[in-house]
């Protein structure tokens, strides 16, 4: 809302002359009747001014449309709220080149309802993905800046479709592939074999990932910085990462607690592992300390274990292909959850080049060595431990293996299964 603060000094003195007061009367009534101007010419701008109780809202039904190149396609957009006289809107896209131009429209004078207006799609030709917002005059749409309609155009809707059926079978391998290690577990009544190191890093990843997305996803202070610097973004973080995070979470956790339940022939944490995570968490107790008194953005917090879980995902590997070298076995190393990972993974990165083709946009897998790199690095460890398991040491027999080669005396025993 529009604010006039009108600011009266002294004008006279009480022992001013009858003339002087008069003329001071004369030019209190000037600033009296500007002042009235001034309110008046800005009254428009406090009926349509989104900070009075947010007058208009929109929405966009659907909110997603996807079709493909030279196909059209309607949706509807929806106006709710208090209008006292007619606004000029007009759209606003993230780029030009998928769709021919909508039309512009005025607002117009609306009490608490409802109006609907429908349009048409129509695509030029080029696949690719782009967002349409509103915009009016005097900022009125502000409350409403991030209701988007997302425009999707691509070669062909059965790929597409194909696309989200193996986005599915990889999310559901990942999801099952904690399982095979805890029923393995179980059934020999031992984590021999199995990594703590491995299971330090992983419950470090994954409580990282669960931060970020939950986060992101259910916090409305950080989805408001993340847009402060998105304007037109899409929050990264949809319901199934949430749930891909928490229950990984639980999972490693009940990994975790069966280590005190079953022997581990005496397994322990390397003290650079101990040190390394240490260090991390640390870090990250600092760095909240930073956001909560506002040194930093929480949004730059939630980044943080982003990174770290990137990291994480670089090395977790590492301790237990290492262990299994050293015991020349890959008993008590679940290869279940290694070939559910390494089907997520193919599946994850065929999704990426299908998607790249789809929508013409090479530059995001291309373009992204780190995405690339990190999908073919876990490939990388499942084919080690594929290796290991089938050809390495495919006939490991009973043997107690010196884990601490430096002069340590824990010791690991070796049992098939």
């Amino acid at each position: 809302m529009s604010v006039v603060i009108l600011h009266f000094s002294p004008l006279f003195h009480p022992h001013s002359s009858r003339e002087n007061i008069q003329k001071v009367s004369s030019k209190m009534h000037v600033f009296f009747l500007l002042g009235i101007f001034v309110v008046w010419s800005s009254g428009r701008a406090i009926h349509v001014d989104a900070s009075d109780g947010e007058a208009v809202s929109i929405a966009f039904e659907p909110s997603h449309i996807r079709l493909e190149s030279h196909q059209n396609s309607s949706f509807i957009l929806r106006i709710r709220g208090y209008l006292t006289q007619s606004v000029l809107a007009w759209w606003t896209y993230d780029r030009t080149d998928l769709i021919a131009p909508l039309d512009n429209l005025t607002l117009p004078e609306l009490n608490s309802s409802a109006k609907d207006f429908t349009y048409s799609v129509e695509t030029v030709g080029h696949a690719g993905v782009l967002t349409v917002g509103l915009d009016a005059e005097d900022g009125m749409l502000n409350s409403s800046q991030h209701v988007i309609l997302t425009i999707a155009v691509v070669h062909s809707i059965a790929l597409a479709t194909f696309s989200d059926v193996v986005g599915w079978i990889y999310f559901v391998a990942w999801s099952i592939s904690f399982y095979p290690q805890v029923i393995v577990n179980y059934r020999r009544k031992s984590v021999s074999g199995l990594s703590f190191d491995f299971l330090a890093l992983n419950i470090t990843g994954f409580l990282c990932y669960t931060i970020f997305n939950v986060g992101l996803f259910w916090i409305p202070e950080i989805q408001d910085e993340y847009f402060a610097r998105h304007p037109r973004g899409v929050l990264p973080v949809e319901a199934n990462d949430v749930f891909f995070a928490i229950h990984a979470v639980c999972l490693t956790i009940v990994q975790i607690a069966q280590c005190f339940i079953y022997p581990s022939d005496g397994q322990r944490l390397f003290k650079f592992t101990i040190i390394g995570l240490g260090a991390l968490w640390l870090a990250s107790v600092i760095m909240g300390i930073l956001a909560a008194v506002h040194v930093v953005k929480w949004l730059d917090y939630l980044y943080y274990f982003s990174y770290v879980k990137l990291g994480i995902t670089l090395i977790k590997y590492i301790p237990q292909a290492w262990m299994n070298f050293r015991r020349k076995s890959t008993v008590g190393w679940s290869i279940g959850n290694v070939l559910l990972d390494f089907t997520g993974g193919v599946l994850s990165l065929a999704q990426l080049f299908v998607i790249a083709y789809n929508f013409d946009d090479w530059t995001s897998t291309v373009g992204n060595p780190t995405k690339i790199g990190l999908g073919l690095l876990s490939i990388f460890f499942d084919v080690v431990f594929i290796v290991q398991h089938y050809v390495l040491y495919r006939k490991a027999s009973h043997k107690v293996v010196d884990l601490y080669p430096e002069g340590e005396s824990v010791t690991s025993s070796v049992l098939p299964d």
